[in-house]
């Protein structure tokens, strides 16, 4: 992945989560949860690109 996809990427994310936390009406509790989900999914995601983290497909749940 090059380094310009990955900043779109971000921009990306970034973006469509200030627009949902502008403009959809939610209590902040929700809110907050919603962007500490979203945060560690992407730094989660941010490992896996740079090779920092193995491959979660190996990960069991259950």
């Amino acid at each position: 992945m090059s380094l310009l996809s990955l900043v779109a990427v971000l921009i990306v994310v970034g973006v469509l989560l200030w627009l949902v936390n502008t403009y959809i009406p939610m209590d902040p509790k929700i809110k907050n949860i919603l962007n500490a989900v979203v945060v560690i999914g992407v730094v989660i995601w941010l490992l896996q690109v740079f090779g920092l983290l193995g491959s979660l497909s190996n990960i069991r749940v259950g």
